[in-house]
């Protein structure tokens, strides 16, 4: 027992171990209709191929139609079974019984799981009798029940992992990723381990949220050679995908294209060692090679580097400064050549490109945008943008920039809100599409653009609520002047009653800082579709107003916690103050 220390909040978490499995077990005889429900929906948590013992709770017609692969249903717990209710079926031929619980998320038949904020969920499943195999007697079997698969969240976690796929930004070389959810081991109905799984995911295409804004190249129609249910790497490290024929006449750059889409979506699967990816046509003919490094060089959103990214600040005096927070310890803090490092205008907030080459700079009054190098002195320019808000408080946001060099900005004025895009961070700047409810009755109170710059991250303030929204960001170069548009948005953090910071922690991972009905602050990691991480809640911290992270997670996160200034959380460890007097921490982006 430790004996000295501070007393630090835990949250328990019922997460379900992924190393369990449940078996699932068939209907004993002369079962009554209790057992025969309960048996069900605990034959529903199992790997069972094909799920055949839990269709030996369903009568014969609705084992056939039965699809447990249509859809998921995810409650907050294993949903409740009420007693059977003998009036709704008044000739006495079966029992009803009422299936209720808290209804969080569903996953669709594309593998795409949308979140909900917890709803009442209400279904039911009916039994009737219907005679024995040898026809000597009755048993009780399920003639109706709800659609695909109905699991509480522990079960869903223990059985379901998330991966991305990755499909290339419309018109662009930058892969976007898409997550979905597959099983943690052999699915059950197509008998595929999970690589196979992937794999075929990503051939189906996008999900319907991501599809308008993003391009697949592999050839429509296209599908893992029949029969295949296991992809595994060769001993030269090298992973061969069998297509079908629809693939055959592709060689060249789309096929190295094809490659990448492969190589970046293998990549998060941690359990595979793929160096490169061969595909192969329906006659195991070879169609082209890529490797991991190339593809990261000519495809990767934030290109590979030898050096770790460091994190920016803004000092008591207002100026940009840049941490080295790697290591046991954080040096010190590193003025920043240049306009917004040594010049004269005071900052309130910053966003620094991904190449670490400039830096956009609000003022501290927040009325305008500048932007400089940060590796040259040079002389200040004008700004880009001025806000003309009264308060300071609905003048410009924090800026954001793409790996494209695109800057991303919102004017909170209430007499003319505006999102602005600026391109290659000094052209003229951009209006941005949006939803009329997003200038009518709500206020974007801080944005953090993806660096695909396909997703954009909104905390939005509407009805007294602050909420995580997710923007699909769509570009439309047809005409005379390109038209950027924000679309489709949904919320990220549903469960979050307030939300305070976001940052981007990797292609498809938030960090979010917010608070939850009746809890405290507390900061965690949440998918771009809304699901939580496998590592989601971080050690508390009190006060936090803003949060940054990297995009890879060789470095620490750090945040502004107020009276404690500027910290960063080394993994397994705890906060550790950094900088005492400091504000609006980043990284590039």
């Amino acid at each position: 027992m430790p004996d000295s220390g501070d007393v630090q909040p835990v949250r328990g978490v019922n997460q379900g171990d992924s190393q369990v499995r449940v078996y699932a077990v068939a209907p004993r005889e002369n079962a009554d209709p209790d057992d025969i429900v309960d048996g069900f929906l605990e034959a529903m948590t199992s790997d069972d191929p094909g799920f055949a013992t839990a269709r030996k709770y369903l009568t014969a017609q609705a084992a056939r139609t039965w699809k447990p692969e249509q859809s998921i249903t995810v409650l907050t717990t294993a949903p409740d079974r009420d007693q059977a209710d003998r009036n709704a079926d008044p000739d006495n031929q079966g029992r009803a019984y009422s299936l209720s619980g808290r209804k969080i998320a569903t996953v669709d038949a594309r593998h795409a799981y949308q979140p909900i904020s917890p709803a009442k969920y209400l279904q039911s499943i009916h039994v009737v009798q219907q005679p024995t195999a040898n026809g000597k007697g009755k048993e009780w079997r399920i003639d109706s029940l709800p659609p695909g698969l109905v699991l509480g969240e522990a079960d869903f976690l223990r059985n379901y992992r998330s991966v991305n796929k990755y499909y290339f930004a419309s018109g662009e070389d930058l892969v976007v990723a898409d997550p979905v959810y597959i099983r943690q081991r052999q699915d059950p109905v197509t008998r595929m381990d999970p690589v196979t799984q992937t794999v075929r995911a990503l051939l189906e295409g996008p999900t319907d949220w991501l599809k308008p804004a993003v391009d697949s190249s592999f050839p429509s129609g296209t599908e893992l050679r029949k029969g295949v249910t296991a992809l595994t790497p060769d001993d030269q490290s090298t992973i061969k995908v069998p297509l079908n024929a629809k693939a055959d006449l592709v060689g060249g750059e789309p096929c190295r294209r094809m490659a990448a889409q492969l190589l970046f979506t293998l990549r998060d699967l941690t359990s595979v060692n793929a160096e490169q990816v061969e595909l192969q046509g329906s006659r195991g003919q070879s169609l082209c090679r890529l490797g991991k490094g190339q593809a990261a060089d000519e495809f990767a959103p934030v290109r590979p580097t030898d050096r770790d990214e460091n994190p920016y600040f803004v000092d008591e005096h207002h100026k940009l400064m840049m941490l080295v927070v790697g290591g046991k310890e954080a040096n010190e803090p590193a003025s920043v050549p240049g306009p917004l490092g040594k010049g004269t205008t005071k900052l309130g907030s910053v966003a620094v490109d991904r190449g670490e080459t400039r830096a956009a700079g609000v003022s501290e009054s927040g009325r305008e945008l500048y932007v400089s190098s940060i590796t040259t002195e040079e002389a200040p320019a004008p700004p880009i943008l001025r806000s003309k808000a009264a308060r300071p408080e609905d003048r410009l946001s924090a800026p954001s920039w793409d790996g494209r060099g695109n800057l991303w900005i919102a004017d909170r004025d209430p007499a003319a809100p505006q999102l602005w895009m600026v391109p290659g961070g000094t052209g003229e700047p951009v209006k941005v599409r949006t939803p009329p409810w997003l200038a009518e009755d709500a206020k974007i109170e801080s944005l953090r653009v993806s660096a695909d710059g396909v997703r954009i991250a909104l905390v939005v303030t509407r009805d007294g609520d602050t909420t995580l929204q997710i923007g699909r960001v769509q570009r439309d170069t047809s005409g005379d002047e390109p038209v950027v548009s924000v679309l489709d948005f949904q919320p990220a953090a549903p469960r979050m009653e307030s939300v305070t910071a976001v940052s981007w922690a990797g292609p498809s991972r938030l960090v979010v800082v917010g608070r939850e009905a009746g809890g405290v602050q507390q900061i965690r990691y949440l998918q771009t579709d809304g699901s939580t991480s496998a590592t989601s809640v971080l050690p508390g911290l009190n006060g936090v107003t803003s949060v940054a992270a990297p995009h890879q997670g060789s470095v620490p996160l750090v945040a502004d916690s107020g009276n404690d200034g500027i910290v960063r959380l080394v993994p397994g460890t705890n906060w550790q103050p950094v900088v005492r007097k400091g504000t609006s921490p980043v990284y590039p982006g």
